[in-house]
């Protein structure tokens, strides 16, 4: 099935920084950005200016420089708005929802997200379109409304599998495959992961293929192949590492300290989280920084930590996680903290 689909691209490279290849290294993005912001600027090309703002945007996102990246969004959909140019504004918003998701703001994530449909729907970009309602169902399956993320991505799935486009069929399966985790359907999460992982290799998505690889990793470990999803996870951080993909990282080491822990390699699990946890709060992405701190808390538990300063830690991770924002991630802490009483009890 992977050959039906053609090489990924990366839509969101517009104007003069349109030939830069999906899998550039971001520092390289982000200075070929500024340049052609510097340009645009010296020539008054308010569209050119807003390309390059969006890119400038995108490649600070990736890099964890958060804000730079929320201004230069903003600015992005100023000139954008200025050249009148209604792609250009739903480019803007995409990636200011896609900031607010990564910040852990999904409200703001699906507001500025849903702006981003709308005036991609008046500007005909089918791709814009298509980005944005992805980020949706994506914001959606991390706050914790899976039916509805389970809907708009199978819509996404058929429709990128139509226009044989590499970079959102690869994005969709994930997605999916990790609704049938959750759900605890193992067997169907693997060939979705496997599918993407596939497809992202002929295609030339290395961004898509670390996630597939992180996910397949997942359900390895599940499954007690512990070896095999280390090895997995890290051939995905070789790629994270040399296109500077910093939240994509700190995952794969938060996911790398899942493994450790099912292994039962507490300590080596602990240290691991604990790297996660300061990349997380290095790049403001609470959601990540909770979850790889949860992880920390439980490992240190297993090596023996009083149970009281667990608790009181857990509860205090609890109090930072709103219960609007971070629905999901909030119920694991929770079940942690039920659980740990359960066994003091």
């Amino acid at each position: 099935m992977a050959e039906m689909y053609g090489k990924a691209f990366a839509p969101e490279f517009q104007g003069r920084l349109r030939n830069l290849s999906v899998n550039t290294e971001y520092e390289t993005v982000l200075a070929k950005a500024q340049e052609e912001e510097a340009r645009a600027e010296a020539e008054q090309d308010a569209l050119a200016l807003a390309q390059a703002r969006l890119v400038v945007a995108e490649a600070c996102r990736r890099l964890g420089r958060i804000a730079e990246a929320d201004a230069a969004w903003r600015a992005s959909y100023r000139a954008a708005r200025e050249a009148e140019d209604l792609g250009a504004m739903a480019w803007a918003l995409w990636n200011g929802g896609t900031l607010a998701r990564q910040r852990g703001q999904m409200t703001a994530a699906l507001r500025w997200l849903g702006l981003a449909k709308d005036v991609a729907t008046q500007a005909r970009d089918v791709v814009a379109l298509g980005y944005s309602v992805a980020g949706i169902a994506e914001t959606l399956r991390i706050r914790g409304d899976y039916a509805e993320a389970r809907d708009l991505h199978e819509k996404l799935l058929a429709e990128a599998r139509r226009r044989g486009e590499t970079r959102h069929t690869v994005w969709a399966l994930e997605g999916l495959a990790q609704l049938d985790r959750n759900a605890g359907d193992l067997d169907a999460a693997w060939e979705r992961f496997a599918e993407a992982a596939q497809i992202a290799e002929n295609g030339g998505d290395e961004r898509g293929l670390a996630w597939a690889l992180r996910g397949l990793a997942d359900v390895l470990s599940l499954r007690g192949e512990h070896d095999e999803a280390l090895r997995l996870l890290s051939r995905g951080e070789q790629i994270c590492r040399r296109m500077d993909l910093s939240s994509a990282l700190a995952y794969n080491r938060k996911m790398r300290g899942n493994v450790l822990f099912r292994a039962c390699w507490y300590g080596e699990a602990a240290r691991t989280y604990q790297e996660a946890v300061t990349m997380f709060r290095a790049m403001n992405e609470p959601r990540g920084a909770a979850l790889a701190e949860l992880g920390l808390l439980k490992s240190r538990d297993k090596l023996g930590r009083p149970r009281p300063a667990t608790e009181r830690d857990l509860r205090a991770l609890l109090d930072t996680l709103d219960a609007r924002e971070h629905r999901h991630t909030r119920k694991m802490v929770q079940d942690a903290l039920d659980e740990l009483m359960e066994l003091a009890a």
